[in-house]
């Protein structure tokens, strides 16, 4: 039987995950799309152009590759159709695109809703990309959800009637505008229309190529530390985009997993609120977020940027099983001078490798850092890790003596050819 690899982000997401998936689903014969809605991005360099994937699995560019959104994704339809025109005008086609029929759908209400909780939650807001993704995965858990299946159904103008008439009555209480009924079922209808010949039943489908040995890739949106259980609650995420969201996602089972790949920066970054230890508010963040183009994919929001810390990223390791890390822009962090690696905290006086969630544990802690040299020069050319230069090499092999995992990919540039594979 064909194993499953998986690429996941080990951070506060935007490592560059979209690169590596690219990469794999040009071997593969599907590429799944898992959780997550359009609040996550993907950004892919291909033949000088980018492709900014917000739903739509970057396995789409490969003609050969399904390119399949899970059950475990909430769909926005207008932002997928645009997404999908997009494409074609780009002269991608979407032949190869299949959505889940159970994956649940967004609605202006959900939107509304996002933004009514985060207006509520005053100077305690979590940052929220107000895109409607945790109003939807509310309803899903409600078991009042939405899903593709039911936008072909004879019940759905029943189902938006049903959600209205309690949605309703919280934005009326607030003082909102509230929703005609007929006029989101009129728009979602014509949504439907376009979107039924991508509907179909996504877990027979990757089971069939399965049992016929075929390559199955299967990406998650945001990652570990945005992860609704083991992230930096509440400043998460609605979904698990860790590795058990991958199974709950897609249907695939915990036999089928193969590779895990970790994706990380040579950095750290974060969007939004939360605890982050490692953050430079200062002359090197700022230096850092510059060279690195740290801006929101989705959200173009400016990045929190800092050093690598591997006391998290050792976790990341643990919780999801990682079997190879790949790290992104090396380049970058190698046009500084000096560069700091995260290597432990200090907590009561004493350094340990301990990480945890917890923000009075947290608030406690102060980084330990190694110091490093940096100004790499350019390693653009660089077709194997022999090819670097000691500087780079050293500090690459520092990440893998503390976590204790091999790096099988090595970011080099911002193209997909701009990686070097072990």
């Amino acid at each position: 039987m064909s194993k499953v690899d998986v690429v996941l982000g080990t951070f506060f997401g935007d490592e560059g995950k979209g690169k590596i998936i690219d990469y794999l689903s040009s071997h593969a014969d599907v590429s799944v799309r898992c959780t997550g809605g359009n609040n996550a991005g993907h950004t892919v360099e291909a033949n000088g152009k980018k492709y900014a994937f917000h739903l739509i699995p970057s396995g789409i560019l490969h003609k050969d590759t399904k390119a399949v959104i899970g059950n475990g994704v909430v769909v926005d339809p207008k932002v997928l159709l645009k997404e999908i025109q997009e494409l074609k005008e780009s002269g991608i086609h979407t032949d190869n695109l299949y959505i889940s029929e159970k994956a649940h759908v967004i609605f202006p209400y959900h939107i509304a809703m996002d933004r009514l909780l985060e207006e509520n939650r005053g100077s305690g807001k979590i940052g929220t990309t107000a895109r409607g993704i945790g109003p939807a995965y509310c309803d899903k858990f409600e078991r009042c959800g939405i899903r593709m299946e039911d936008l072909l159904s004879p019940k759905f103008e029943e189902l938006v009637t049903r959600n209205l008439e309690s949605k309703n009555k919280i934005f009326a209480f607030y003082g909102k505008e509230t929703f005609d009924t007929k006029a989101i079922v009129e728009e979602y209808q014509e949504y439907a229309k376009l979107l039924a010949p991508y509907i179909t039943d996504t877990v027979t489908l990757v089971h069939e190529a399965l049992e016929r040995d075929q390559k199955v890739i299967c990406e998650g949106a945001q990652a570990t530390l945005l992860d609704i259980d083991f992230g930096s609650y509440p400043y998460v995420t609605s979904s698990n985009p860790t590795i058990g969201g991958i199974c709950t996602g897609s249907g695939i089972g915990a036999k089928d997993i193969g590779e895990v790949y970790g994706v990380l920066k040579a950095y750290s970054s974060r969007v939004g609120e939360g605890p982050y230890l490692t953050e430079q508010c200062n002359a090197i963040g700022d230096q850092i977020r510059e060279l690195g183009h740290e801006y929101g994919t989705t959200t173009k929001r400016p990045r929190r940027c800092g050093w690598l810390d591997l006391v998290a990223l050792k976790y990341a390791v643990s919780i999801n099983g990682i079997t190879g890390l790949a790290i992104n822009h090396v380049d970058t962090i190698g046009k500084l001078d000096k560069i700091q690696l995260c290597v432990g905290y200090r907590h009561q006086g004493k350094v340990s490798m301990k990480f945890t969630t917890n923000e009075s544990y947290l608030s406690e802690c102060e980084p330990v850092y190694e110091e490093l040299e940096g100004n790499f020069g350019d390693i653009s050319q660089a077709k194997s890790r022999e090819e670097l230069p000691e500087k780079a090499k050293k500090y690459l092999a520092r990440i893998e003596e503390v976590v204790g995992v091999p790096i099988k990919f090595i970011g080099i540039g911002p193209g997909r050819e701009d990686m070097i594979v072990e």
